[in-house]
């Protein structure tokens, strides 16, 4: 049969046909245990009545007003939750469709408050090496993932990279975790100073890294320490919430765990749970003041922006994370996974480190664990254990580049937050199964 969707890539895959709890199901009849949410995305799993019931409700009222013309009670409604559960300061958000989207729209707002603000010299954008932002072109510009920048490098804006919080790369031998968090806050400051503070207008970083380096925790104290050098040179603070917000490390908010505020916050895939396309840029009260009261408008908009189908779904997604106890759900269902993992793969020949926060979890994988040497790029190992992962019926999320944006091996795990204990076992064991065959292949 010849197809005509324009994929990911030129590789065949299966055709879904239906989803039922964890699992989704092909035209085959084959079940797939979705142990990474997609790409952290299903939070509730595939068949939530509560979601599916709020979205028909709402298609019944009314599908679409553009923003131009009107607001709609479902954003207005996804708004107020958000904020009442947001960090300290954020008091308003902007309704868009995706991740990207926000992130597009956190760099365009940084620079429209400073030029609003009388300091139209702060336009330089400060980002972490190894980390993810985005496919769109301010986002990937901000993103510092080598692979996925290099054939767009001319249409990049300029955007300064320093070194991620890495602990298992990048903290030296007989430094402490506070002394190394520390130490990579500071070149943050560094790049701060070299730059001139005058022109800087925010620095970006996710809370717990995701696609590029698969489930990567700062270590404590560094996002506190990130937060001062922020305020000393008045600096905004962006967080990337996309994947670990939502619940999905068990806080709503990532952050949460820091014990920073940001001053803007981006949000996305477990806000719809793949039940509908949304995403959020969330300000402070302070950057929404200085638009408002200054041109009065943010320049910067699209078709969709608060759709009202996509807000009554984010709403009822919010409602049942926050409702059924499912954070602690995360927490205590993280727990047993990060425990299963650890009995699985803790001794693991070719499994360097387990890390993460909740139920997002990364394995590193390694050719050497003594020295933590990468496999051989050339070998895809990260694409071997997705296709094996699929042939033993589970769904993870591999991906190359760890190390440096070109070598290196993680796999991220983010399943439902309506995993059941034997559900984990399952895709402990699939797992398992799945890198032992990648390798040895």
């Amino acid at each position: 049969m010849t197809r005509h969707v324009f994929g990911r890539s030129a590789a065949a895959l299966p055709v879904v046909a239906r989803g039922e709890g964890c699992y989704l199901y092909d035209t085959r009849g084959r079940a797939y245990l979705d142990g990474s949410g997609g790409a952290a995305v299903s939070c509730l799993g595939h068949s939530d009545e509560g979601v599916r019931a709020a979205i028909r409700a709402q298609l019944d009222r009314v599908a679409f007003a553009h923003t131009g013309f009107f607001t709609s009670q479902a954003a207005e409604d996804l708004a107020d939750a958000l904020v009442a559960r947001a960090p300290e300061g954020i008091e308003r958000v902007y309704l868009v469709s995706g991740g990207s989207e926000a992130i597009e729209a956190a760099i365009k707002l940084a620079r429209q408050y400073f030029v609003e603000k009388g300091e139209p010299g702060r336009h330089r954008l400060i980002a972490r090496r190894q980390s993810y932002h985005g496919n769109t072109l301010g986002a990937l510009a901000a993103g510092g993932n080598a692979w996925r920048r290099e054939k767009y490098a001319p249409l990049l804006i300029e955007t300064s990279h320093v070194a991620a919080c890495y602990e298992y790369r990048l903290r030296a031998a007989g430094e402490s975790a506070h002394a190394y968090g520390q130490r990579a806050a500071a070149e943050l400051e560094a790049e701060i100073e070299r730059l001139g503070p005058e022109t800087v207008m925010a620095f970006i970083a996710e809370p717990v890294v995701g696609a590029t380096a698969g489930a990567v925790p700062a270590v404590e104290g560094y996002f506190r320490r990130i937060r001062e050098i922020c305020d000393r040179h008045g600096v905004l603070l962006i967080l990337d919430e996309v994947m670990c917000g939502m619940g999905r490390t068990g806080t709503l908010f990532a952050s949460e765990q820091e014990g920073v505020a940001p001053d803007i916050v981006a949000v996305a895939k477990g806000l719809g749970a793949g039940y509908m396309p949304i995403g959020a840029m969330l300000c402070s009260g302070a950057i929404y003041r200085t638009i408002a009261e200054g041109s009065g408008s943010f320049q910067h908009g699209h078709t969709y922006h608060g759709h009202p189908l996509a807000a009554a779904a984010g709403r009822a997604v919010l409602e049942a994370i926050t409702g059924r106890d499912l954070l602690a759900q995360v927490r205590t269902r993280g727990d047993l996974l990060a425990a299963r993992l650890d009995r699985a793969f803790g001794q693991h020949p070719h499994v360097g480190d387990i890390r993460g926060r909740g139920l997002f979890r990364g394995l590193e994988l390694v050719a050497d664990r003594a020295t933590r040497q990468p496999f051989d790029p050339d070998r895809k190992v990260h694409a071997r254990v997705k296709a094996a992962a699929m042939d033993e019926g589970l769904i993870c999320y591999p991906a190359g580049g760890t190390v440096d944006g070109r070598s290196g091996d993680h796999v991220l795990l983010a399943p439902p937050y309506i995993i059941s204990e034997t559900e984990i076992d399952q895709l402990v064991t699939r797992l398992q199964r799945a890198i032992d065959r990648a390798i040895a292949a």
